[in-house]
């Protein structure tokens, strides 16, 4: 029997990463399969960034999406509008990022499950390069009181694991902006950039930075300032910006502000929703993002990108970094897989050897056609959202 009803569960831990990749998956489950989607959060405003027509109530509809507030609590008195009575529950449940679900909730999934069929239970886990992530997609563990299923889903970049989120149509999306110019300019007029090219005489090379707290960046935009050529440095609104600032020597920074130092201009964005986002970093030559869901979409780009990772206790994030340098600098020539390694591990570790951005940027019209070829080797393990569907079928009772 298809699936039609999900429910998916979400705390926000992780900045946006965690209902990033939940609202995308719940827009794409609903828009590309049909499904009835119910999303849980307990941080609405978090959800608000990424989608400007969200409110701060109880209860929602988003795009055809049921966006309820969830409110977990310390012993299972869960604060939430929504039914979580048998009839309710959906026919795949997607616990995110190992959040617990509500302690009634799980009560009637086992009464549903005494009455016929258990409801799909999915942890969907945090994306990993690393090899354990093969070993671990799709383990089944049993609720310790009523026996019910649960299985371990890993994002991944192998066959042996769910791959990567990506709607039907993004790529080709992508591809018909990336060949028209003028979409990028309209959409850096509506952001409110203006880049003059009678004055400035070319265009400039397009930088777009996101990014948590990193000293690192002085040295960046020392480079981009020195550069024989114009760079144009998109900074959506963030963390970042307090560093920005104190890098150019000038006041604190707000959406709108616009600096230059030597050849290079600094513009602040506002923060972006998805799919802004996603059309900015089609448009740059050169993507700096941070987390999940903007490393992924970077990836779908097919721009060179520099990620910065998120940090975890005992620099345990620096094994999943090396893990996906591994892979992805692969097909990189020689003396570039070098620099793109250097640049990438002093991003994230900024004690480590000094980059040399100048020799990067100069790479990057090499760069640019190995990130194509990049992008295109994920799409041949086929998105999140289709794979997921695959692997409950094919572990159907």
């Amino acid at each position: 029997m298809p699936i039609q009803r999900c429910d998916i569960f979400c705390t926000v831990i992780d900045n946006f990463g965690d209902i990033g990749v939940c609202w995308r998956l719940a827009r794409q489950l609903q828009q590309q399969y049909q499904m009835q989607v119910r999303l849980f959060v307990d941080e609405l405003q978090a959800l608000q960034m990424l989608c400007p027509q969200a409110v701060l109530l109880p209860y929602q509809q988003l795009e055809h999406i049921e966006v309820y507030r969830w409110q977990p609590g310390n012993s299972g008195d869960d604060q939430c509008e929504a039914d979580f009575s048998p009839a309710a529950i959906a026919d795949l449940v997607i616990e995110a990022f190992a959040c617990e679900l509500p302690a009634g909730y799980i009560d009637a999934m086992a009464t549903v499950a005494t009455h016929g069929k258990q409801p799909h239970w999915l942890n969907l886990e945090y994306l990993t390069t690393e090899d354990w992530a093969d070993d671990c997609h799709g383990l089944t563990s049993m609720h310790p009181g009523n026996g019910l299923r649960k299985q371990f889903y890993f994002p991944g970049f192998s066959p042996r694991t769910g791959g990567l989120l990506c709607e039907a149509n993004l790529l080709n999306e992508r591809d018909a902006w990336q060949a028209d110019p003028q979409q990028r300019a309209t959409l850096l007029q509506r952001l409110g950039v203006e880049w003059d090219t009678s004055r400035n005489q070319c265009d400039p090379l397009l930088i777009s930075l996101f990014a948590y707290q990193n000293p690192a960046v002085a040295g960046l935009l020392q480079a981009l300032s020195m550069s024989t050529n114009p760079v144009l440095c998109l900074v959506p609104e963030g963390k970042i910006l307090p560093q920005v600032a104190t890098a150019l020597g000038c006041a604190p920074l707000r959406r709108g502000d616009c600096l230059q130092q030597g050849n290079l201009t600094v513009q602040v964005l506002p923060f972006l929703e998805q799919r802004d986002y996603d059309r900015l970093l089609w448009s740059c030559d050169l993507n700096l993002v941070r987390g999940e869901d903007s490393f992924v979409r970077a990836q779908w780009a097919g721009r060179p990108l520099i990620w910065q990772i998120y940090p975890q206790a005992d620099d345990a994030h620096l094994d999943k970094l090396e893990a996906f340098l591994q892979r992805y600098s692969q097909t990189l020539p020689p003396a570039l897989a070098t620099q793109v390694l250097t640049c990438w591990r002093a991003w994230n570790q900024p004690d480590s050897a000094h980059p040399d951005w100048a020799a990067l940027l100069a790479a990057l019209a090499d760069w640019q056609q190995d990130a194509r070829r990049w992008a295109e080797t994920l799409q041949q393990q086929g998105d999140l959202a289709a794979n997921m569907l695959q692997f409950l079928q094919n572990h159907s009772d």
